[in-house]
């Protein structure tokens, strides 16, 4: 869900075909068994879940239960230590973040990571421009071990066609403590804008990830009205030359910097 005194956040996709990262070695193969298209369930803890996860103030990391707001997931990145989520998540907040890959009832299974930087295009800093919905994050290591080492991350990818294999899209609903998935075909709602019919994806699952059958994040739940009017049709970001741009410009950063936010060149 959206930062406090902002619109509930929703979900956000991207389209991919160049791609712009290598995967990691620790990447697993997409969890066996896709369920049936337009049906969202309790999601099976696995590789890929493990890779989705929910963002809290850092205030909350020591009772999380109750306390998430949005999803990211971790993107594969030169340092290990990269994840994606939406816009809208982390615009304005300026309390400190974590992220909790894999949480599951009050529990982190695979640590608690602090948020230290993100980075907004410019399109959603200048103006909130919901074709621009889309934010990436580096998050701190723990003992010298990024979070990608500890739960693999999946590629980041753009300009593969709308629709063309359905995606998986994994997240947390405020009014669940488990993250719900579900499979379908995105279609195009506009050009830079996709749809994908899905029920049950409520606030608290803006960011999550729309992943294809090869382990590649074509789309976060984002971007028109924040990710859709409904629970049940979600929307993303036809991503393009400008998240190529940020994340570029995300890779390139270190973690040892301060908190902040800023746009992509």
């Amino acid at each position: 869900m959206p930062p406090p005194m902002k619109p509930a956040p929703r979900l956000s996709l991207y389209a991919a075909a160049v791609l712009l990262t290598v995967p990691s070695a620790s990447a697993a193969a997409a969890d066996a068994g896709v369920g049936p298209f337009g049906v969202t369930v309790t999601a099976v803890a696995g590789a890929q879940s493990a890779r989705v996860g929910a963002l809290f103030a850092a205030g909350r990391q020591d009772r999380l239960r109750g306390g998430h707001f949005c999803t990211a997931s971790v993107v594969h990145s030169p340092r290990h230590d990269l994840i994606v989520a939406a816009a809208h998540c982390l615009e304005g907040r300026t309390d400190h973040i974590v992220f909790v890959p894999g949480y599951r009832d009050g529990v982190a299974p695979y640590g608690v990571w602090r948020v230290g930087k993100w980075f907004l295009p410019d399109g959603w800093a200048q103006g909130r421009d919901e074709d621009s919905d889309v934010a990436f994050a580096v998050v701190r290591d723990r003992g010298g071990e990024g979070v990608e080492d500890r739960v693999g991350g999946n590629r980041f990818v753009v300009g593969t066609a709308v629709g063309a294999t359905a995606v998986t899209v994994t997240g947390y609903p405020n009014s669940r403590e488990v993250p719900v998935s579900c499979s379908n075909k995105p279609h195009l709602h506009n050009r830079t804008q996709q749809r994908i019919s899905c029920p049950g994806l409520s606030g608290g699952t803006s960011g999550s990830p729309w992943v294809d059958g090869d382990g590649q994040v074509v789309g976060v739940l984002g971007g028109h009205e924040d990710g859709g009017a409904t629970a049940d049709v979600s929307y993303s970001v036809v991503f393009g030359a400008e998240a190529a741009a940020l994340y570029r410009e995300s890779v390139g950063e270190s973690v040892d910097c301060d908190e902040s936010h800023r746009g992509s060149s």
